[in-house]
């Protein structure tokens, strides 16, 4: 299994992948004057605009859906694995994915308000619809469909549930599947609830668990605020191949940071887009910045805090890629020689400003963001799973979904930790493939739309949006509004 998985990884994680994520974040931040930068406080603005309804939510409960799906286990092991495998240097090719992604994450929202439809009751919307739609091609807006099904309901929730059992295990010696089932049961309360119950679970628990992660770790950070200046001069000199000590990794800190970096905050992957479909807003460019800023939460925030606390506690071994052949030692650097990559470097870290409680702490945080995350790949699937459904009035589809999701969390809790990330990533990576080729060439109404309300809001308006403006006449909630 771990062969397997391994295989389709290098196939499906090869450089072309790394040079089309780059590549399309740098794209989209040239054609949209980066907007990242002149719609900063545009975005921060936007937060709190708009209001749920019975078949919406608001743009702030977006952002916290979305939060929920980027913010996860990959912004406290994902981190871990990056510095391990790639060096301190991974940690700022994680920026520049976030940097470039966001204008990335701001299409592929715009996309999915544009495109979005009214399905059963609620408002839905996504890649697949988006590629129906803008593309006209059904084909592959089914074969995204599936891929966001499989990837979402089955090889990324592993992930999660995995560092929740990990976390616990190192923190209380919990056993796995007592965590596993644990995790599965809170899962099951949450999601037969209903798509609004999710909503307003992530939207308390969200911003308050990530405020509490940075908090601590600004903490730390500032306990040893002497080392910062050289711990940055470490990260740019890895970056670039300047660090010795880890030139071994150099190419390893591009593709790791790459990797985790869209992991983490999922821009281009595809996925934050059904949630931005959901939001009740007066014009898609809206939730674009809004799930820009999102990605700016993600990883300048939560995955630097991570970086930052465990380089500046020298919690972390880097691998030496060369490791097995002649006179080859096994690490580049060791801090915790005993520990394997992943939540253990992060519950160090917090361990040695505060002993006996860190690991605890983060073995919380671990659930928190994990659990969170789970519920937003939740939503994701059962958007797909109703767009390749639409014509089934049966709710027996969304119900199986619902089993394998909690089978997966516990199967996932006491499966190994390289399998479950090496299935996390294949999820991953599929998905990218798919969206940023589809976002590529269905560019043009997301830019249209941008400009459109710019010169809305330039001429003192609240912006309001009429396809038609923007040549587009397959848009049907927006087609709607319009007529009523």
């Amino acid at each position: 299994m771990e062969e397997m998985v391994a295989f389709l990884n290098e196939i499906v994680w090869s450089n072309a992948l790394i040079v089309l994520c780059l590549g399309a974040g740098l794209y989209f931040s040239l054609r949209t004057r980066f907007l990242q930068v002149r719609h900063f406080r545009e975005m921060f603005r936007l937060l709190f605009d708009g209001e749920s309804s019975e078949s919406g939510v608001s743009s702030f409960q977006a952002l916290s859906m979305s939060l929920a799906g980027r913010v996860g286990t990959g912004n406290i092991a994902g981190v871990a694995t990056a510095i391990a495998f790639g060096g301190p240097g991974a940690l700022f090719w994680m920026w520049i994915v976030a940097f470039l992604g966001a204008s990335t994450a701001f299409i592929e929202a715009t996309l999915a308000q544009i495109y979005k439809e009214e399905n059963k009751g609620l408002l839905r919307g996504g890649p697949s619809f988006y590629i129906e739609q803008g593309l006209g091609v059904k084909w592959f807006a089914t074969a995204f469909a599936i891929v966001a099904v499989v990837a979402m309901g089955v090889l990324l929730p592993g992930v999660q549930a995995n560092s929740v059992a990990e976390g616990f295990q190192n923190a209380f010696q919990l056993n796995t599947w007592i965590s596993g089932i644990g995790l599965a049961l809170i899962f099951a309360a949450i999601v037969f609830g209903g798509v609004k119950r999710i909503a307003k679970f992530t939207e308390l628990i969200v911003p308050f668990m990530a405020a509490a992660y940075i908090l601590a770790s600004v903490i730390i950070v500032v306990m040893d605020i002497h080392r910062l200046p050289e711990i940055i001069v470490l990260i740019f000199k890895s970056a670039f191949n300047q660090e010795a000590s880890f030139g071994a990794v150099f190419g390893l800190a591009v593709q790791w940071g790459v990797k985790r970096g869209i992991y983490s905050n999922e821009a281009g992957q595809g996925s934050a887009p059904h949630i931005a479909a959901a939001a009740n807003v007066s014009h898609p460019t809206k939730q674009g910045l809004v799930q820009a800023f999102s990605v700016y939460i993600d990883t300048l925030l939560v995955c630097s805090a991570t970086g930052f606390m465990i380089l500046i506690t020298g919690t972390y071994n880097v691998q030496n890629p060369a490791f097995g052949t002649a006179g080859a030692s096994e690490f580049l650097y060791s801090g915790l020689a005993s520990v394997s990559p992943g939540a253990g470097y992060t519950q160090s870290a917090m361990d040695t400003l505060f002993p006996g409680v860190g690991s605890y702490f983060v073995a919380f945080a671990l659930f928190f963001f994990a659990f969170t995350t789970i519920l937003a790949y939740y939503y994701i699937a059962e958007t797909n799973v109703s767009y390749l459904t639409k014509k089934i009035k049966s709710p027996i589809f969304i119900h199986l979904l619902k089993i394998t999701m909690l089978l997966i969390i516990v199967y996932g809790s006491v499966n190994t930790a390289k399998l479950a990330w090496d299935i996390g990533d294949l999820g991953v990576g599929l998905m990218a493939w798919f969206n940023i080729i589809a976002i590529l060439i269905l560019q043009k109404p997301a830019l249209a739309a941008l400009k459109d309300y710019e010169k809305q809001k330039k001429a003192g308006k609240d912006p309001q949006f009429n396809p038609k403006d923007i040549s587009v006449y397959n848009a049907p909630i927006w087609e709607k509004n319009q007529n009523s």
